[in-house]
Formats: C-alpha cells, structure tokens, sequence
C-alpha cells in the first residue's frame, strides 16, 4: 500500500504544472500569435499563388514547362542531392567525434561548424571567388588543368555545403551528447567493433534526429540563394537554381511567370514541412516506447 501511494506521489510531482492563466489572457495570447503568423506567413504565401494563377491557368503551366524553369529546377535538386549527403556524412562524423570522444581542440571544432551561421551566404560565395575565380588563388592552376569550379555545377555545390553543412551536425551534437556513451561502452566490451557499434547502436538511437536534420539541410540548400548567386554566374538555363530564376524573372517584369515559378518552390518546402512534421510525431510515438 505504501508503495501504491508513493508511486502516485511521485507521479503526481513528475506531472508539468500548468499555467493558471485567465481565459481572457489566453484568448489574446492565442489570437496574437496567430494574427502574427496569418500576416508574416500565410498571408505573403497565398499571395504567391493568387499571383502565380492571376493571368490564367495556362501562363502558369507555360511558365512551368518553360526550359529555363524546368532547367533551374533540375540544376536545384541536383545540387542538394549532392550536398545533402555530403553534409550527412560530416554531420555525423562531426557528432559522433564530438559526442563520443576526448580531444584537443574541441571547442574549436564546435565554433567552426557554428561558423556559417555567423557569416554571411555572400561573403561566403565571396570567398569561393577568391580561391577558384579566375583570379584567385587557385584559378589559374585550375585554368591551366581545364577544370571549371566557379560558374558551373561544381561551385554552386561548394557554396550549397559551406551554407548548409551545420544543419545536420548541429541537430544530432546535443541529441548524442545526451544519449552518453554506456551502451557504446557496453556493446565494445561484449566484443563488438567500430561499425557494428555504429550501425547497431548509435545508428538506431539517432535516426529520428539524423532525418530532420537532412530535412532541415534540403530545405536549406533548395532555397540557398546570396552564395550561390555570386558563384553562379547567372547562365541562364546553364547555372540558375530556381531561387536565381525567380529573381531574373522578376526582374524583367515577368511578374506571373516568377510567382509561378516561387509557387513552385513553396510546394517544394511544403513538401519538406510534411515529411519535418511525420518525422516528429514518429518521434513523439518513439519516444514512450523507448522509456517505457
């Protein structure tokens, strides 16, 4: 009986608080936040879409089909299908050095994968200029050898990873850090390896975290844009993503055909927000199953 009434105690105090709040400051609260979200976020969307279809549904199919839309959208989905894993790759190899072992130089590591969020996408792609340009550090080895890093597929990638590189890193650094090392340890002293270690533990205790990072990481590097547009070089239907093709039709007054093409891209991230918000509610499931 006594240990009836002491787990329900405890269960009791485990249980979060709520916050007494009158029924007036939540209806404020709720209806700020989302007046706030209508006007900065749904409202700017759906504006997209009332332009893309204002002259028809066939200017917006035709501005869809166009070659050079069409081009800037394989050029955009080609270039995260590269940069994406790579930044996987290093993203877990990064968490995994930082969360699992002891070194010098640790803190340094940290502060350079932090690195892109501090500096500018541009300054960025500026710095891919100085290094691959024509005039820059290595440009004319790279001319010499025929090889073409800026101004072609291989720069906008370069530029895609440096910007998006951290997402993945980032997302699983805290996740690991938290998870300890005992059932690594466990498993090495039953005999296992490095790689069985890897794919049998650390893996299954991290996937859920390593898939919204790589969400967070493709949406990021679908819509990338100030880095990759100073390394383009803005060849039309050679070196434009879609966010450079929206810009360039804008700019020539195309207004219909930019806002169908943007459309485009917001169909694109909404499809990235379905599969961020599956993988959390899989996460949310996951988690008592495992407590339990």
């Amino acid at each position: 009986m006594a240990g009836v009434v002491t787990t329900q105690l405890s269960e009791k105090t485990a249980r979060p608080k709520h916050i007494n709040e009158s029924l007036a400051v939540r209806i404020i609260l709720i209806s700020v936040s989302l007046l706030f979200l209508g006007c900065v976020v749904l409202l700017p969307l759906l504006s997209i879409f009332i332009e893309a279809f204002k002259k028809g549904a066939d200017v917006y199919f035709a501005a869809i089909r166009d070659p050079d839309a069409l081009s800037a959208l394989k050029l955009t989905l080609l270039t995260a299908l590269i940069a994406v894993p790579l930044n996987t790759v290093f993203g877990v190899a990064a968490a995994w050095a930082i969360s699992k072992f002891r070194f010098r130089g640790k803190n340094v590591l940290i502060t350079l994968i932090d690195l892109p969020f501090a500096v500018s996408p541009v300054i960025a792609g500026l710095v891919f200029i100085l290094l691959f340009g024509a005039q820059g550090f290595l440009g004319p080895w790279l001319d010499n050898h025929n090889i073409q890093i800026m101004f072609a597929l291989p720069g906008i990638v370069l530029a895609t990873t440096f910007v998006t590189f951290p997402f993945v890193a980032r997302e699983l650094i805290p996740l690991m850090q938290a998870q300890g090392v005992q059932e690594e340890e466990a498993a090495a002293s039953l005999g296992a390896k490095g790689w069985q270690i890897f794919w049998r533990v650390t893996l299954p205790n991290i996937k859920w975290g390593l898939l919204y990072g790589v969400i967070l990481c493709n949406a990021r590097a679908m819509g990338e844009f100030g880095a990759v547009s100073v390394v383009s070089g803005h060849i039309r239907g050679e070196t434009n993503t879609l966010p450079l093709h929206i810009e360039i039709l804008y700019n020539e007054y195309s207004f219909s055909a930019s806002f169908a093409v943007a459309s485009l891209l917001v169909m694109l991230a909404v499809v990235t927000l379905i599969v961020k918000s599956f993988i959390e509610w899989k996460t949310a499931r996951q988690l008592p199953k495992e407590e339990s």
